[in-house]
């Protein structure tokens, strides 16, 4: 090493103790043992390209770091090669590599959830209300957010709307970054457009659940190889088309109805919305309209119209999710959508689909530097969500994308998970105007009294852990039409309450109320 060499290298040593100093000065007493303070930065070296990106806000070199990222979705027979290709960009870019690990769709709860109890290393986690998130916040799954936020997230701060952030917020925290997508939810199913207009069916006409008896019937009569309506285990009591607010977390019961202004939180398992949609599913799946598995399979609705063997699905809809869901299953221009629901907005939303930081990730950092990434970086979001420009997709002059003979190797169709939808491609077959239409949808939803608010289920923790083991014993079977309403409800619902549901329902009320009052 020359002495120009050696005096460089002593100034970048210099400053870096110099930083340290500072930043242990200005440590206040805020600091929980459970959030990791960012490392401190020092002046940029200019022997190595393998720095932090600009959007990270950071400037010191970095040692490698191989980052483990876990979605719900099917894994992808090119996925070796798209982890390749993301780890050229990625070492460049904050000198990491990846490890994708996907989950499948049926295998998430359980996989994830042993993931979390045997404390596996993993540093970004898909998470989401509906999936558990608080209760996995009591449990210490996630690290808080907020300063790792401020310090490698700027990209994220700059371009996501503030009530992502506000409305997912767990006792004044973030423990998950939402993906930046619309903002409202609708109810209503995706259908085979060509199955419906050979047949001539008028599915304008379908407002109800229970008006779709009259397709089916006829797509059972005409087409006896393709099921009406296929489901894994979630039907017309869905949060998104029954419209329950769960407060927080769509794992723990008690919920108000996000359409409506009371404030009273109800066990929905006793209202008569409840019994009306466990009624029609009932209805339903005794008439074979509905897969006989569908209390137990674990292939998803998309997987199932990529096989060509379902007419429709129930799903959380927005502008242009048919065709989102065609392109995934490789049959595009094949799916159309019909709103069945009012537009509301909740804390189901806001917090409806979230990147963690998990608590055994060695580099928090690192991870918040990555997620950053999918927020800003459309090369790197649009290589993770749709594969290698070029192979299983291209992209025209006019920014226009097209599905190749590859689309199927790698076509995981959850973009709605990773990072920001607004710098997804447009494909060819959606419509041009997708993400002004995404503005306007997000436009004049009914908002829930309960939005903004997230239950802490600390304080009844063993209740709730009691009825998570109910809930997993009843609720799929019930809610498909798999088994006798009048003899199963009522016993689901009194194994709810011997788990203690009532005491949790009165926890959720005494909260939400204060959470009211303070407003």
């Amino acid at each position: 090493m020359n002495l120009l060499n050696k005096k460089a290298s002593l100034l970048v040593v210099l400053m870096l103790v110099v930083a340290l100093v500072v930043s242990a000065c200005g440590n206040n007493n805020n600091a929980t043992n459970t959030e990791k303070e960012p490392a401190a930065t020092a002046a940029p070296a200019a022997t190595d390209d393998k720095k932090v990106a600009p959007a990270a806000e950071a400037s010191v070199e970095l040692d490698p770091y191989k980052l483990v990222l876990v979605w719900e979705g099917p894994p992808q027979a090119d996925e070796k090669k798209v982890e390749e290709a993301l780890n050229k960009l990625l070492t460049e870019k904050i000198n990491a590599t990846i490890d994708l690990a996907p989950i499948d769709w049926g295998a998430w709860d359980e996989k994830m959830n042993l993931m979390i109890a045997s404390r596996e290393e993993v540093d970004v986690m898909f998470t989401a209300q509906w999936n558990g998130h608080a209760k996995n916040v009591a449990k210490g799954a996630y690290l808080p957010l907020n300063d790792l936020l401020e310090s490698h997230g700027q990209g994220i701060i700059d371009t996501l709307d503030p009530a992502f952030i506000a409305g997912s917020k767990v006792n004044g925290k973030n423990y998950g970054i939402p993906t930046n997508k619309e903002l409202a939810s609708v109810g209503g199913i995706v259908y085979r457009k060509d199955v419906a207009e050979e047949l001539g069916l008028d599915m304008a006409s379908m407002k109800t659940a229970e008006d779709l008896g009259a397709i089916f019937a006829v797509i059972k009569e005409k087409k006896p190889d393709i099921i009406p309506l296929y489901t894994t285990g979630e039907l017309f009591n869905a949060h998104y088309f029954a419209e329950y607010d769960y407060l927080g977390d769509g794992t723990i019961p008690g919920a108000v109805i996000k359409s409506s202004t009371d404030t009273k939180v109800q066990l929905i398992e006793e209202s008569e919305i409840y019994s009306r949609y466990l009624k029609v599913a009932r209805d339903f799946y005794t008439k074979g309209y509905i897969n006989g598995d569908a209390a137990t399979t674990q292939l998803s609705s998309q997987d199932a119209h990529k096989a060509g063997k379902i007419f429709a699905s129930l799903e959380a809809l927005k502008p242009g999710k048919a065709d989102e869901v065609a392109n995934a299953a490789g049959i595009p221009g094949k799916l159309d959508q019909i709103v069945m629901t009012g537009k509301t907005v909740a804390t189901s939303e806001t917090a409806g689909a979230m990147l963690a930081i998990s608590s055994t990730s060695k580099d928090p950092e690192r991870a918040m530097m990555f997620i950053n990434l999918l927020h800003t970086d459309k090369e790197i979001n649009n290589l993770l969500n749709f594969g290698i420009e070029g192979e299983h997709y291209t992209v025209d002059g006019n920014g226009i994308a097209t599905n190749t003979d590859k689309s199927p190797q790698y076509a995981p169709g959850v973009a709605w998970e990773l990072g920001s939808m607004f710098l997804n491609p447009i494909f060819s077959t959606e419509d041009p105007n997708k993400w002004n239409l995404y503005t306007e949808f997000n436009k004049d939803a009914t908002s829930s009294p309960g939005l903004g608010f997230v239950f802490d289920s600390e304080p009844v923790k063993s209740e709730v852990g009691a009825i998570a083991n109910v809930i997993k014993q009843y609720e799929k079977a019930l809610e498909t039409g798999s088994v006798d309403i009048d003899k199963v409800l009522p016993e689901y619902i009194a194994a709810l309450k011997a788990g203690g549901v009532d005491k949790v329902i009165a926890e959720k009320q005494k909260q939400f109320d204060a959470f009211l009052a303070a407003k």
